[in-house]
């Protein structure tokens, strides 16, 4: 792990947005193709696991969901079929909001909304959120080669304001553990929960591959002026 004032990881091309164009473009054209959705980041058991959570702590099925990074939307499809009726899905590749809203229109499921937003730079319209979900987004913006580390200062501040008031913000990643995640989040939020992801055993070790986790924002209080009015 980094130390103090240290890059966790390396930049990559994973981290740009070039990448994730072309990676999008290329899975729009397999969808048009032959009907390829695409890759499931993390695999279908991680939607399982959001739904699960979200079910099991009886979140209403009007709660309105913030997928921050949509990517090819399948989560929210996921989600819709789940009973969801109050969904945005949103990338900053245009590529994958074309490719979503195919999917979206294939599936006949017409109450989801997708945005082309930078979650970075949220317009006004991105706010009041119950809940919030990130899985992968959060570990493609540590790996930009330009000021991951403000990126990330940014997203949580994005988070921040489209996030209501103890709304739930559930993120799965491979990069960051339950500790550094806890870091990351310190600012605003508190940690609910944590999922169970699959765990590996080496040199007698176990751990995680994967880090799923709940926090909760905090309750903003009130200011000094507030009081006296």
């Amino acid at each position: 792990m980094a130390g103090a004032g240290e890059e966790p990881f390396s930049p990559s091309v994973l981290g740009t947005r070039e990448h994730w164009d072309a990676a999008y473009e290329r899975e729009l054209q397999t969808f048009q193709d032959i009907g390829d959705a695409g890759e499931i980041w993390f695999g279908e058991e991680s939607m399982v696991r959001i739904i699960t959570w979200l079910e099991k702590h009886k979140v209403p099925l009007d709660s309105s969901v913030l997928d921050i990074g949509t990517g090819n939307g399948v989560l929210l499809i996921e989600l819709a079929k789940s009973g969801y009726m109050n969904l945005t899905g949103i990338d900053y590749s245009p590529s994958a909001i074309q490719l979503s809203e195919k999917i979206k229109e294939k599936e006949g499921m017409s109450n989801i909304k997708l945005k082309v937003e930078d979650f970075l730079t949220p317009s006004a319209e991105l706010s009041g959120f119950d809940v919030c979900l990130d899985k992968g987004t959060f570990d493609a913006i540590s790996l930009d080669p330009a000021d991951a580390a403000g990126k990330r200062k940014l997203y949580v501040g994005s988070l921040s304001r489209v996030l209501k008031p103890e709304g739930f913000f559930l993120i799965t990643s491979c990069n960051w553990t339950k500790e550094e995640l806890l870091n990351e989040f310190r600012e605003g939020f508190e940690i609910l929960d944590e999922l169970p992801t699959p765990k590996f055993c080496f040199g007698g070790r176990i751990g995680n591959s994967v880090t799923a986790l709940v926090f909760q924002r905090k309750k903003v209080k009130p200011s000094i002026l507030d009081k006296l009015d």
